[in-house]
């Protein structure tokens, strides 16, 4: 497996101790029976479990561009050091924003986000220089 591969798994990881962590976050301020009923007029999430919440929704958002760099530089066969390096940088950049965003750690939460951004676009073109 590249190392591509591997940070994208990892990052999957990461995506589903974040689901867990809002899971557990939401029921405790909202309740089991919200959680569990139908959430026609569910009340909104306040404080960190909004916060986690939003952290989620962004890694949703940034996983498909960071797969479809992971995608095009295997299957293009253009691993390299460069690569796997961003890779692994937009694993840890994912990791740090949840904190940053979590403990309202303004700047530094969108110079987190935007480090995992420009190693997921270094990927991409990377990937285009043979």
């Amino acid at each position: 497996m590249t190392p591509e591969l591997t940070a994208l798994a990892l990052a999957g990881l990461v995506q589903s101790a974040q689901y867990l962590t809002y899971m557990i976050a939401g029921q405790r301020q909202l309740g089991r029976n919200v959680a569990m009923g139908t959430r026609d007029h569910a009340p909104e999430l306040s404080g960190n479990a909004a916060r986690i919440k939003r952290a989620l929704d962004n890694h949703f958002e940034g996983l498909v561009m960071f797969t479809l760099a992971v995608v095009v530089v295997t299957l293009g066969n253009q691993s390299s050091v460069l690569t796997a390096t961003c890779a692994y940088i937009y694993v840890v950049a994912r990791i740090l924003y949840v904190f940053c965003y979590v403990y309202g750690l303004t700047p530094w939460r969108s110079y987190v986000w935007f480090a995992g951004l420009v190693a997921t676009i270094t990927m991409i073109i990377a990937a285009l220089i043979p």
